[in-house]
């Protein structure tokens, strides 16, 4: 057995017995049947009334029954009315700095209501315990619980299911000895890096006047509460936050958090760059880059990264979870009792997290297998506007924090003119998130002083609001004057404070008009002994990724073998047979069994495989079967989970392809040493993560400097299944290439993909492989490799020469093509008998083959007419990408012909049609044509007749 999933709570390769359905989880439903809370103790009379008795003081006369009964009936409705103060006593908390927020007390947190008044609000009542008061009166509850619930900070748990995880957060909220309390030391830094963070944005407005920096101002009790994470974080086990935001508070964040230095962002105010000059790329704004460092609080250092991101609000959030997992299982953090050493830690603005559907599917990851981090920290920094949008017509829900629900996250609402408080909330926050592994949000309720940004004249929209802002004193000076009445701090110490703080900003002011960037930051850690590539083309001369005899034989037992103690499907029991009749035959290897063999042969190798996608367990055609599933009790069965060495994982993931995608990319940008894969269902439903192709996968070395090896399977192809399932979009792809930042490939034999597999793991880079795989291929019977294909020296090969065509002499034309169309024109051309005309798949499309291309073109003297087929639509697919390529190539290969003609499709709307008699028109129609003499090649053969 090689190394185990310890995510798994049994052997991946060998689970046991389902306890349930497969689908069951293991958080609900709530089967504890010894736990209780106080109401459900208090809803049984009879036991209440005993219990009422034996807490009687010795020495207090004896109760009769009909005190007894009043007794039970007060401690009930005490009861009832502290469990209202849990569920809402949210609504009435002191939450809003500028008082705007309509706060009404809902009747049912009044005594009154629950039956309580007159003398009864004055007689002592039974709580045994709860409060942590065994009696008090209704007068003294309502004023603990106005305290615990309904000041500057308000929590939403109780929709927490869980038992234990509510009695986590009322033991430290509840009760009359229950306040936050810092000391005079834990004070005065807090009121420090308020000043930091409200100086550092004052000073960016005066030295950039008119520069947009997306500022902070308003939210600065954000920094000492991620502070808090990051010192209480460690002393419970944390070295590590991955964090992600947009840009309102980046540039404070990446300061006085993150500790980038401030030389560097005002080298990047004044139109410089963090990286030396000769590395290229096309850089991007101050506000959207990233960092990474280590801060150390008590003697315990944390790693810190911030993960770079696009203007697309919440896209990072997906891609941070991939990172932490990634770490994670780097640091053997991944199981039951884990997760403590790595923290994500999510910053969100109000508006997005309520609106941003992608906020819903990284929730969807909590708890789930493959996918969970052990909880995340949201931190909302609630600016109750979007852009120029009142939340009252941006969402139909109180707060923006309301999706947060539908996991069971517990909610902390709190007052952000209130730095202590915010700080307690994050802290409170760290502690669950380790206790228990599940996401929690800090809701902080700000203002945003300036508009959207700094040249934003936010008064047009929310003349009120502003209004109330511009009277409105800095946190920094509402805290200090209340640190002053306390005695905390002298009347000068604020201002020597933001003196001795504005002095080092501008020690860094003046260094920065010298600085420059020494080192890039990029190839360190994990991805140290990785590079760029020097040269694009010699860089890409294929390595050999063909194995030995040996190994290639053991992986054929591996993949043929059947447990004695599983029984497997029929079906499944034909399709073992046939792939252990291909490793004694030595033919008619397919495409999952080259797949296969890559994967196995990688993890021999030591590296790890991880797979993902909605149905990759078994493949959305019934080809992949990388999972078992025995028929009799469910458990499962993972053959290449058994290898030595490495790793192999695969994950049938939630039904999400924006989440997910975002999630494998950050997972692959933090291990460069797993083949990290992505599989849509059909290459069609990929349009749903485009944000993520575009702004990450396309574009993320040019613009942050991030190198990425992920691979992206993409089904593809022209079947008649209509147009949502035809095609991945293949244009798309090609028109994102630049400056060799994909590869994309259209490959039609299992060793040319066993090889690609091979090939992206065993050189010296990463880029992104956006592989087009097919449907029907998967079982075409030309669509066959042979064992030594896989055996030897073999590598890639980018383009594949028609070794059953005419000889180079001989051939008048070429067709070339890429994917699936190439076997239907070995057809048509074997039924026409054609002897003159050559057929060159192009199986990698970008980096363009035109090199080898072009020698194939040389060695063909009398070659009159080239040929691009496709099936895709005329606008849509590689023709409009290639044209100019290949005539590149015939120029370079010293063609008599000059340009390439087009056969396919006809312009369209729709990438396919749904309709089959159409489709099989269309398709004979495109290979006619492929194969079709030209008008030249007609007159020449009639003035020969």
């Amino acid at each position: 057995m090689g190394q185990e999933f310890q995510e798994f709570d049994v052997d991946p390769a060998q689970e046991g017995p389902q306890a349930g359905p497969s689908w069951a989880s293991k958080r609900w439903p709530v089967t504890d049947a010894g736990a209780e809370d106080e109401l459900t103790r208090a809803l049984d009379p009879m036991a209440l009334k005993l219990e009422i008795a034996k807490a009687q003081k010795k020495d207090a006369p004896k109760l009769d029954e009909a005190a007894l009964e009043q007794a039970a009936a007060d401690s009930i409705r005490a009861m009832l009315l502290i469990r209202t103060y849990r569920v809402r006593g949210h609504m009435t908390a002191d939450l809003d700095p500028l008082g705007l927020a309509r706060q009404h007390v809902p009747a049912d947190l009044s005594p009154e209501y629950h039956g309580i008044t007159g003398a009864a609000l004055d007689r002592k009542t039974y709580l045994g315990g709860v409060l942590g008061l065994q009696w008090s009166t209704p007068r003294e509850i309502v004023e603990i619980l106005r305290r615990n619930y309904c000041g500057k900070i308000g929590f939403e748990f109780m929709h927490i299911a869980d038992v234990e995880e509510r009695k986590f957060l009322q033991d430290r909220i509840e009760g009359g000895d229950k306040s936050i309390d810092f000391t005079p030391d834990g004070k005065r830094a807090i009121l420090a890096a308020v000043i930091r963070g409200e100086q550092y944005e004052k000073f960016l407005g005066r030295k950039y006047v008119g520069t947009k920096r997306f500022g902070l101002d308003g939210g600065e009790s954000m920094i000492p509460a991620l502070e808090a994470v990051i010192k209480y974080g460690g002393q419970l086990g944390v070295r590590e936050i991955i964090t992600g935001m947009s840009h309102r508070g980046r540039l404070n964040v990446l300061a006085n958090v993150m500790a980038k230095p401030y030389r560097v962002i005002f080298h990047e105010f004044s139109g410089g760059t963090a990286n030396p000059e000769d590395v290229g790329g096309s850089g991007d704004v101050k506000y959207h880059l990233g960092t990474s460092t280590d801060r150390e609080f008590d003697g315990i250092k944390v790693h810190m990264s911030l993960t770079p991101n696009p203007s697309h609000l919440e896209t990072v959030d997906p891609v941070v979870l991939g990172k932490t997992r990634a770490q994670q299982v780097f640091r053997d953090d991944i199981g039951a009792g884990k997760h403590k050493q790595v923290l994500p830690v999510l910053i969100h603005g109000d508006a997005a997290f309520a609106g941003q559907g992608i906020v819903w599917e990284c929730f969807g990851f909590s708890g789930v297998r493959g996918y969970n981090t052990g909880g995340c920290i949201h931190f909302i920094v609630n600016n109750q506007i979007g852009f120029t949008t009142s939340p009252q017509f941006s969402r139909g829900s109180p707060y923006p924090s309301d999706v947060a629900k539908g996991v069971q996250a517990p909610i902390i609402h709190v007052n952000g003119d209130d730095p202590e408080t915010v700080t307690f909330a994050c802290k409170l926050a760290i502690d669950y998130r380790q206790k228990f592994g599940r996401d929690v949000v800090v809701d902080m309720w700000c203002y945003r002083r300036f508009g959207h940004n700094e040249g934003d004249e936010p008064s047009f929209t929310q003349p009120l609001m502003y209004a109330k802002i511009r009277q409105h004193p800095p946190i920094s000076t509402v805290y200090a004057d209340r640190l002053v009445a306390q005695g905390v701090i002298d009347g000068a110490w604020k201002t020597q404070t933001e003196d001795a703080f504005v002095a080092t900003l501008e020690n860094e002011f003046e260094a920065a008009k010298s600085y420059k960037a020494n080192e890039a930051d990029w190839f360190g850690g994990r991805w140290s002994g990785l590079n760029k590539p020097a040269d694009p083309v010699t860089a890409r001369r294929n390595v050999p990724t063909g194995i030995d005899a040996k190994l290639f034989d053991s992986l054929g037992r591996v993949l043929t073998t059947i447990p004695d103690d599983l029984t497997v499907h029929k079906t499944l029991g034909r399709v073992i047979d046939a792939k252990r009749e291909m490793f004694k035959t030595g033919t008619g290897f397919d495409w999952a069994t080259g797949e296969a063999l890559a994967y196995g042969s990688l993890a021999t190798e030591g590296f790890n495989i991880r797979l993902s996608g909605q149905d990759s367990g078994r493949g959305t055609f019934s080809q992949r079967h990388a999972v078992w599933v025995d028929q009799n009790d469910e458990h499962r069965y993972v053959p290449l989970a058994t290898l030595p060495h490495g790793r192999f994982e695969v994950h049938d993931s939630t039904l999400s392809e924006y989440g997910v995608l975002g999630f494998e990319y950050g997972y692959a940008s933090a291990d460069p040493k797993t083949l990290v894969l992505w599989e849509a269902q059909f290459g069609d439903f990929a349009n749903g993560a485009q944000i993520v192709i575009d702004q990450y996968i396309a574009a993320s070395e040019a613009k942050w400097l991030r190198a990425n090896g992920l691979v992206m399977l993409l089904p593809h192809g022209y079947e008649g299944q209509g147009p949502e399932h035809s095609s991945a979009r293949l244009e798309r792809y090609l028109q994102l290439c630049a400056e060799d930042n994909l590869q994309v490939c259209n490959i039609t034999t299992p060793a040319n993909y066993f090889h690609v597999l091979r090939r992206q793991m065993h050189r010296s880079f990463r880029k992104p492989l956006i592989i087009m795989t097919p449907k029907s291929l998967l079982r075409h019977p030309m669509a066959k490799s042979n064992a030594s294909d896989f055996i030897g020296d073999g590598h890639f090969q980018r383009i594949l020469s028609d070794v059953a065509g005419p000889a180079d002499v001989d051939t008048r034309k070429v067709i070339l093509c890429s994917g699936k169309v190439a076997y239907d024109l070995f057809e048509a051309r074997a039924q026409q008998g054609l002897t003159d005309t050559q057929i060159i798949r192009v199986e990698q499309l970008y980096p363009f083959p035109g090199e080898p291309l072009a020698a194939r073109f040389a060695h063909m003297p009398n070659l009159e007419e080239v040929v691009w087929c496709q099936e895709e639509p005329k606008n849509n697919g590689a023709w409009f990408f290639v044209e100019p390529l290949i005539e590149e190539a015939l120029k370079t290969g010293k063609s008599r012909v000059t340009r390439a003609q087009y056969a396919g499709r006809a312009a369209g709307a729709s990438p396919a049609t749904g309709i089959a008699k159409r489709h099989a028109s269309e398709q004979a129609a495109l290979v006619a044509n492929a194969l079709a003499l030209s008008v030249r090649d007609e007159i020449r053969r009639k003035k020969k007749a």
